[in-house]
């Protein structure tokens, strides 16, 4: 069992979200214990004892309806809710597979003091197990993002409660990209979000199949193509870059490509764009192993994106909304 943590001064509780995590829950539980007040679970139809696992380890445990569908915005209002008649100063946002370092808290308070205008406060997520596929060894890579400033967060992070609330907290219809989003409504109200040199939680993805990996990059691009939708006006322009360059990447030049072979085979030079763009890519990044590694999945991750593009653009036009897309 981990030993007591003094508790910084300002009241922080925690809100946890998760779905089948088993001997993750249990870490991330663990890992927040005698650091924050009080510790929300918010559960999405777990069948492997993740109900009973959290509220042996003193959470209180809220079990989302079954009848709606899940996401993880949702999942996270029901438990900001739950606060609500208690409010805490800071909310801790974690999500099942993850575990908190032990002087985050302390860190990210201070940081606080030092930017007063800060409403998010993040610092360094770690994969647990890099090593174990590339697939880990690229997500890793993905959460090192640059520290500073910053215009958003990921699913852990630490938030003012009162400013959370007061722009309505997450938008729970999206099944991916909900804090970005949020992000860019708290900036809108005058909130600074801040990323700082602190080690913050380590993260299990478990991801070990070419699958996992390609559906989560299909989920990114439909993060993307939503994002653009609700945010991408002048100034915010909000993931409209990264649109664009899943739909060139991703539809457009193997589309001109493969269409224009009918008519001409020499059309199929255009796929020569791709091993170009690896190499321009590594080339940047040092020409190292990992380089290679990195620049090729880059490349390859814009066809998966330019799916999920399509994906959100066909369902809107049906006017229906997609369902979660899960790669674990």
């Amino acid at each position: 069992m981990p030993q007591p943590v003094a508790q910084p001064l300002a009241i922080i509780d925690a809100v946890v979200i998760g779905r089948n995590e088993g001997a993750r829950l249990v870490a991330c539980l663990q890992s927040l214990a005698g650091q924050v007040r009080r510790i929300v679970y918010v559960d999405s139809g777990s069948t492997d004892g993740s109900v009973q696992a959290a509220a042996a380890a003193g959470a209180q445990v809220v079990q989302l309806d079954l009848s709606r569908p899940f996401t993880a915005a949702r999942a996270r209002n029901e438990g900001l809710a739950v606060l609500q008649g208690d409010p805490p100063a800071f909310v801790q946002l974690l999500d099942g597979d993850c575990s908190m370092a032990a002087g985050w808290l302390a860190a990210a308070v201070a940081a606080f003091d030092v930017h007063p205008e800060a409403v998010v406060v993040c610092g360094r997520r770690r994969e647990r197990f890099p090593e174990a596929s590339i697939y880990n060894a690229l997500a890793d890579r993905e959460w090192n993002t640059p520290v500073g400033r910053a215009r958003a967060c990921g699913g852990d992070a630490l938030m003012r409660y009162e400013a959370l609330m007061a722009v309505g907290g997450y938008r729970d219809d999206l099944i991916a990209g909900e804090e970005p989003e949020l992000c860019v409504r708290l900036r809108q109200a005058g909130g600074q979000v801040w990323r700082i040199d602190a080690e913050m939680t380590l993260h299990d993805a478990a991801m070990t199949r070419f699958g996992q990996w390609w559906r989560r990059s299909v989920r990114a691009g439909h993060a993307f193509a939503e994002g653009a939708a609700l945010h991408g006006a002048a100034p915010e322009r909000h993931w409209v870059a990264e649109t664009r360059r899943a739909v060139l990447w991703g539809v457009v030049l193997p589309g001109v490509a493969v269409l224009g072979a009918l008519a001409h085979p020499g059309m199929l030079v255009l796929l020569l764009a791709y091993p170009a763009q690896v190499v321009r890519l590594a080339r940047r990044d040092g020409f190292g192993r990992n380089a290679w590694v990195w620049a090729g999945f880059t490349t390859l991750a814009k066809l998966a994106e330019g799916r999920g593009v399509m994906a959100y653009w066909l369902a809107r036009w049906r006017g229906r909304r997609r369902g979660l897309i899960e790669y674990k």
